[in-house]
């Protein structure tokens, strides 16, 4: 059984129409995320447009939320997430906006209400840096980029 804890949402003003976030499946590890838009926006090939989620959440510390793509929309559309996976850190109180940009060959309509894009919290581990003179070997070493073949 998946952990579970409570994370605080406030919706919008004018997107209280719209669903919360929600898990598709019981499964699913990623909640849906919903277009807050006023009217129809349309995305040409190549473009990037900030569209808004109509939430502000409140992230407990020591989590974080990462926001991806939809694979249904990247497979037949080709709609992405500029920054992806982009993160919600848990002191972030703003408007929670997804950076949509279509790789597809035609143009995309994003509907208000349409599932954009899905968020995935996840527990964080914080690093503490060592500066040392050398660091240990391994069979791979410095490879990289390719260095086993396609």
């Amino acid at each position: 059984m998946a952990k579970k804890i409570k994370i605080r949402l406030r919706q919008k003003e004018d997107a209280l129409d719209l669903p919360l976030p929600d898990y598709a499946t019981d499964g699913a590890s990623g909640m849906d995320m919903y277009a807050d838009v006023k009217e129809d926006v349309a995305i040409d090939h190549g473009e990037i447009k900030l569209i808004s989620a109509g939430i502000y959440i409140s992230i407990p510390e020591g989590y974080e939320a990462e926001v991806r793509p939809r694979s249904g929309l990247a497979l037949k559309h080709g709609i992405t997430l500029v920054n992806t996976p982009g993160t919600i850190d848990s002191d972030y109180r703003g408007l929670v906006s997804l950076i949509v940009t279509n790789l597809g060959k035609e143009t995309f309509v994003i509907k208000r209400g349409m599932r954009l894009a899905q968020m995935v919290i996840k527990e964080v581990i914080k690093a503490e840096f060592e500066v040392a003179d050398e660091l240990d070997t391994t069979k791979r070493f410095a490879g990289g980029f390719g260095h086993t073949g396609i």
